[in-house]
């Protein structure tokens, strides 16, 4: 899930100030989910190299508790004139950038800058305007429910379904794909993409790579103490991301009364940090995951099902072809994890492809193009 953000620059400070000071009435929910709110030009930090024409929409959606809400996405183009019938559509399902308004996808661009405008270049090239949600929360008003897939599959589908209403050179024959936390919400989206999408959509099918399986079992131990190691920073971030997520989607758990002093202090500030920043904070803080805690997170009644509620993939259901690919030098997801996920997909009759590949979390994003392409492509012939 890693990410090397760059926000401390001018120019994505600049366009933060401009973009997140959104006036009121653009603030409001939109009238309909699925349903364009308003269109702004994206900062230049988001624009994809490449794109003939690159928009910011805001669109209704829901939240947590199906709560309607406005949330945003960033809208390429190809060049050159569209297709007979329109530009099929990539919906691309952006991993973990932080959860404060300015980390938004739509406002400051990816993390891993290269790595995902290479990945993103790639399915322009091939002819696919790309719809790239925010999820809830992300730059737009209220908390983001972390690893919520349910969530993020509601706006992964609500931003199609706003961007192929509004702008007719769009197809509404679309695809998701989808890396790190976007691999689990490009799955989650695989599995509701036909019930949310209704019959305007023609949902095809998904690519997730990284995507963290079973990611709900390593909260189960933690409480004081446990880790006793200072974990990578990043995973540090992680976890008080997750802990931020589970605060948003059930409030009543009542989450810092499990931290410390230490703790809460630290999820209230992961809650408006971009990944990389937080690193570095929490790197220099020497923080320890079980110094955070003041009791078990275990005495949360049932937690291994409100985990598996908000975060557990789902093991059956897929109506179209899902492609997973995944590094085996991967650290940032557990591997022997997501392939186990895989594993019992297909002993389920899934429709399910796994390709693996020698290399880590954020190498196997663009690893896993050459098989990609042609399996995506394939959706659409």
């Amino acid at each position: 899930m890693r990410k090397r953000w760059l926000c401390t620059t001018a120019l994505a400070a600049t366009s933060i100030a401009a973009l997140v000071s959104v006036p009121s009435a653009m603030a409001a929910p939109a009238t309909e989910i699925g349903a364009v709110s308003s269109v702004e030009p994206l900062a230049p930090a988001a624009v994809l190299p490449g794109s003939a024409r690159a928009e910011r929409i805001l669109y209704g959606s829901t939240t947590v508790g199906d709560r309607p809400t406005t949330t945003s996405a960033a809208v390429y183009f190809p060049p050159g004139d569209a297709p007979a019938g329109g530009w099929p559509v990539i919906a691309w399902a952006h991993g973990t950038i932080g959860l404060g308004d300015e980390c938004a996808y739509s406002i400051a661009g990816p993390g891993a800058r290269e790595r995902d405008w290479a990945y993103l270049g790639t399915w322009l090239k091939q002819g696919y305007a790309i719809v790239a949600a925010d999820y809830a929360g992300l730059g737009t008003p209220g908390d983001h429910p972390y690893l919520n897939g349910t969530v993020e599959a509601h706006n992964v589908v609500d931003a199609v379904k706003a961007a192929t209403s509004h702008y007719s050179s769009l197809s509404h024959k679309w695809a998701v794909v989808g890396q790190s936390q976007g691999g689990g919400a490009a799955v989650f989206t695989a599995r509701y993409a036909t019930e949310f999408g209704g019959p305007g959509l023609d949902y095809r099918g998904a690519v997730g790579t990284g995507v963290p399986a079973y990611i709900e079992d390593i909260l189960l131990p933690l409480g004081p103490g446990v880790p006793p190691a200072k974990l990578p920073p990043h995973s540090t971030g992680y976890v008080l991301y997750i802990l931020n997520g589970l605060r948003t989607t059930y409030p009543e758990l009542n989450i810092e009364s499990y931290l410390t002093d230490s703790g809460r202090y630290w999820l209230d500030h992961a809650n408006t940090s971009c990944l990389e920043a937080l690193g570095e904070e929490l790197s220099a803080g020497n923080v320890v995951v079980g110094d955070l805690f003041s009791r078990p997170l275990s005495q949360i009644p049932d937690l291994p099902g409100v985990l598996t509620r908000v975060m557990g993939l789902p093991e059956s259901g897929y109506d179209k072809p899902l492609f997973l690919g995944q590094g085996l030098l991967d650290t940032d997801v557990i591997t022997p994890a997501t392939l186990a996920f895989a594993a019992r997909l297909q002993a389920g009759g899934q429709p399910v492809t796994l390709h693996t590949y020698p290399t880590n979390h954020d190498g196997t994003v663009n690893a896993s193009l050459p098989d990609s392409v042609p399996f995506v492509r394939n959706l659409f012939a």
